[in-house]
């Protein structure tokens, strides 16, 4: 039986690659290079599906994918049903943080119960977190750029993934608090592990092996 693993570009593509090897797996084509979306192995039962990082949690729980590897941000943006996580892969790391201008008294403003106005892609995410420490919010929805919002007004606070905070350092924004910890994982179609149980446990086996 075939298997079709979903990837996004860049970071955890490329993180990925030495997991894909660890279980004889290589890819025929480079996706930075290549325009084409179905990427052929050296495993004939085995190919690659080339998405957006965001779309990777709809494709394998809809089946259209048997694995795929999603950041934990997504996963939590998603909702993750229908999704069996078997693995953390420890790639792709960062951490979710809440930001802030520079002199802005987050803490303050949290206290005084202000209503703050917050800029990201991670919508859901935002509000359950504000919503836990009793917050309210105002969500404004952006696509990039995250760090732009507050300099022009837009937002009062982001919430974005830092890694090593230089880009917020160079736009005068300090991380404030921290939402969650991120590392991409490995997910699973549950239907597909039932009827490819076979050809994919040995997969999770080698990756989970090789994330160790």
């Amino acid at each position: 039986m075939s298997i079709t693993l979903a990837l996004s570009k860049g970071r955890i593509f490329e993180e990925t690659l030495p997991l894909l090897a660890a279980a004889g797996i290589t890819p025929l084509e480079d996706p930075e290079t290549s325009r084409k979306l179905i990427i052929e192995t050296n495993r004939p039962d085995v190919r690659l599906i080339i998405v957006r990082a965001s779309d990777v949690p709809t494709y394998v729980q809809h089946g259209a994918a048997d694995v795929g590897v999603a950041g934990k941000d997504v996963l939590m943006e998603h909702g993750g049903e229908g999704l069996y996580q078997p693995v953390d892969l420890n790639i792709a790391r960062c951490r979710m943080m809440v930001a802030t201008p520079v002199g802005f008294d987050y803490a303050a403003a949290v206290r005084r119960g202000a209503r703050l106005r917050v800029a990201t892609k991670y919508v859901q995410t935002a509000r359950l977190f504000f919503a836990a420490k009793g917050v309210h919010v105002d969500l404004i929805k952006l696509y990039g750029s995250m760090e732009l919002a507050p300099l022009v007004g837009l937002a009062d606070v982001i919430v974005d993934l830092v890694s090593t905070g230089g880009t917020l350092k160079a736009n005068n924004l300090v991380a404030v608090e921290e939402i969650a910890q991120i590392s991409s994982r490995l997910v699973v179609n549950q239907a597909s592990l039932k009827l490819k149980h076979a050809s994919l446990q040995p997969i999770i086996d080698t990756f989970r092996r090789a994330a160790g």
